[in-house]
């Protein structure tokens, strides 16, 4: 690795993606770390023409621009660096917790659908219930007692007698 060296903070430039991701609360928390035990960790910038682009490092940087620092300990890395620095993927426990928040988020996206689902089919159901006839042989007579129908058709001359017998009437 290489050694670190003192960078002057103006000329380091900080692309628009990364300075996106300015936490201020990180920001202070470094810099409240810096005036109790100074940088222990350089920022990471790479030339680029006249001058440095920043690779890594932007809290570092940020922080030491809120103390009033002039320069800031850092190290040159190549463009090859630069493009290919190690990726949070790359390191297992990273990937791990990456797969949990995936699974995660599919069981909430297919827990919403399912009650999305169930949610349409009350509604429909409802709606369903609200537009069918009543069952054939009742009375919509509203004026008629509640809970009295007419008789089903009887399916033989004996089925026909009993109906007779139960309802009081003459055979």
């Amino acid at each position: 690795m290489p050694k670190p060296e003192s960078f002057p903070i103006e000329q380091i430039f900080v692309p628009t993606k990364q300075k996106k991701a300015l936490n201020p609360e990180t920001v202070a928390e470094i810099a409240e770390s810096m005036l109790d035990i100074g940088q222990q960790t350089p920022i990471s910038v790479r030339r680029d023409g006249d001058r440095l682009v920043l690779v890594e490092g932007l809290h570092r940087l940020e922080a030491c621009k809120a103390l009033g620092e002039t320069t800031i300990l850092g190290v040159v890395v190549t463009a090859e660096f630069a493009d290919h620095k190690p990726q949070l993927a790359e390191r297992p426990e990273v990937e791990a917790e990456r797969l949990k928040m995936a699974r995660l988020k599919q069981l909430r996206l297919e827990k919403e659908a399912a009650e999305a689902s169930t949610t349409a089919s009350k509604g429909a159901g409802a709606t369903q219930a609200s537009r069918t006839h009543p069952a054939k042989g009742a009375r919509d007579n509203p004026k008629a007692s509640p809970g009295r129908t007419v008789k089903s058709k009887p399916k033989s001359l004996s089925d026909w007698i009993t109906q007779q017998k139960g309802s009081g009437g003459r055979y």
